[in-house]
């Protein structure tokens, strides 16, 4: 029951972004209406109707500190995550991995948020966001799987015929594992600044890389997920079922370039593109696939200039929902087209579970902040709470894509891979604290 006479924010998802922007919330004594379909209207992937559910594995990710992943959870953790805090205490063993009890944890989570009386949890399908007080803030912190209503209301809303749904993602290589005495860096027909770098693969080595492919083992289709393959985005198994040169004609077609060693064009061309401004990330230009992960390493690596590549994301094919948000979004996530509306999570383009909660945390801290009349502050980019919210809201829209943190978001605005990646960690974790201690 809300007890505060301040107007409340109403919350719209109760997963781990949504719990967070709410318990950020409640600790400023801001009251909040969270608001979940579940069990009214049911999920695809959740089971029961508890707060904060993990669908997935039951891990949030390493605890060794020279993991991108750590040093995200430990930001968390100085802006008293609520996940964080009831982690702990459901714990399992899992190596040097944060897992937990999946079932403890929402129960948890959720007994704490029904108690709280500031806190009213109001069960049922938001279809629209007119649906509610148009005088108030809200979040929108609804996942990939954003209901069909609700989600025509967010393109109208947007401005867009539809949301944007990515269901290929291609691999995504550390710079710095890339040979660069193999490939070469030129764009087709030398037209502009040089930005690409090429893997050159004779015909040889094209058909086994072909041959390697189509033996690769896949990711099964999920139950729930009606596959539905779009032509602009073939996964790069379907190119070679229909035919042994077509990625040769397509993704890996040689023509406007050179190799500079041979003095000769390619057979075919791999192409790495420019992930991030600083340099420490490069995406596999048309080899967005379903393989399994260790059949990604072996046939990737089969490729000159990545036998030792380090993957920051492998590929991936999925049903994912998520908005334009270096287009629509300010950097403390409200909408440009109309500052009350928030987004959080997953659906604003970043994956995984503390990446969604992180970006939970960081609008519910916002909303309270904006209501203590205070100017917005973002953490340094050598932070990963900056460096994320720095690829939601300044990646180039064409090319926006979903990330989990790693480090060549963090120590791109320093240097290429750190090789000391425990300093690194300390060093990034002092600049978190010394902006949180100014703010």
């Amino acid at each position: 029951m809300l007890t505060s006479f301040e107007k409340p924010v109403h919350v719209i998802g109760g997963g781990l972004a949504g719990v967070e922007a709410t318990w950020q919330l409640l600790i400023k004594g801001i009251p909040v209406c969270l608001h979940e379909m579940r069990p009214h209207t049911p999920s695809p992937v959740h089971q029961g109707d508890g707060l904060a559910m993990l669908v997935c594995s039951n891990s949030f990710k390493s605890e060794n500190p020279e993991n991108a992943s750590q040093i995200l959870k430990n930001e968390m953790r100085h802006m008293q995550s609520l996940i964080l805090t009831v982690a702990e205490t459901v714990r399992v063993p899992a190596g040097q991995a944060l897992a937990v009890d999946r079932d403890l944890l929402s129960k948890k989570i959720t007994q704490i948020l029904v108690q709280h009386p500031l806190c009213h949890i109001e069960r049922g399908e938001v279809c629209s966001l007119d649906d509610l007080p148009s005088d108030v803030d809200k979040v929108v912190a609804t996942g990939p799987m954003t209901s069909p209503p609700l989600m025509q209301s967010l393109e109208k809303l947007c401005g867009f015929k539809r949301l944007y749904f990515y269901d290929c993602l291609a691999p995504i290589v550390f710079a710095e594992s890339i040979d660069i005495s193999v490939v070469f860096r030129a764009d087709r027909y030398d037209k502009g600044a040089p930005g690409y770098l090429n893997c050159p693969l004779d015909k040889e080595a094209y058909l086994r890389l072909v041959a390697s492919i189509a033996e690769a083992d896949r990711v099964a289709e999920k139950p729930y997920e009606k596959m539905e393959l779009f032509e602009g985005c073939l996964p790069i198994e379907e190119m070679v079922r229909r035919g042994e040169k077509t990625l040769a004609f397509g993704p890996m077609k040689p023509v406007g370039l050179r190799d500079p060693r041979s003095g000769k064009r390619p057979y075919a061309v791999v192409q790495l593109r420019q992930e991030d401004q600083y340099g420490g990330l490069y995406s596999m230009v048309g080899c967005q696939t379903r393989m399994k992960v260790k059949d990604q390493k072996r046939v990737f690596s089969m490729i000159p200039g990545l036998e030792n590549a380090e993957f920051a994301r492998y590929g991936s094919m999925h049903r994912n929902a998520y908005i334009r948000s270096p287009v629509l979004l300010n950097e403390d996530f409200s909408l440009k087209k109309d500052p009350h509306v928030y987004f959080a999570g997953q659906i604003t383009g970043v994956e995984g579970y503390m990446e969604s909660a992180s970006m939970g945390l960081w609008v519910g801290w916002n909303i309270a902040r904006r209501r203590e009349g205070r100017s917005r502050s973002i953490p340094p980019a050598t932070t990963a709470m900056g460096a994320l919210i720095r690829h939601v809201t300044h990646s180039t829209g064409k090319s926006f894509e979903p990330m989990n943190i790693n480090w060549g978001l963090i120590a791109g605005p320093l240097s290429p891979l750190p090789k000391d990646r425990r300093d690194a960690s300390l060093e990034s974790l002092s600049h978190f604290l010394q902006w949180l201690e100014k703010d």
